[in-house]
């Protein structure tokens, strides 16, 4: 199953990446959301929720958004291994992270 996973910084400002199947099906739903943790906790992002749960689409769009926008645009590494985990983490070949928005589709 092919994937897609387009993360959104605003206007025109879209960086699709198209993780390998073999890559997403290496890595469970655990895996994803053991390094969505550690990435939300080293970039210092904030819990949206004031109970202080974070959900995993809240650290999805809070670790693009902490990332920051120049990883994706380099295609760096981290951005394309970012691909990966969101969409093994969302177990759907599309994915649309909107972070100007704070949506994920």
């Amino acid at each position: 199953m092919p994937y897609s996973v387009t993360v959104v910084f605003g206007g025109e400002r879209e960086y699709r990446f198209t993780p390998q199947d073999a890559d997403v099906a290496a890595m469970t739903k655990d895996q994803a959301r053991v390094w969505l943790t550690k990435e939300f906790e080293e970039l210092g992002c904030t819990p949206t929720n004031p109970m202080g749960k974070v959900l995993m689409l809240d650290m999805i769009l809070s670790v693009a958004r902490d990332g920051g926008e120049s990883r994706f645009e380099q295609r760096s590494e981290w951005a394309k291994k970012y691909a990966v985990v969101a969409a093994a983490a969302l177990e759907r070949p599309l994915v649309r992270v909107d972070v100007s928005s704070f949506v994920v589709g």
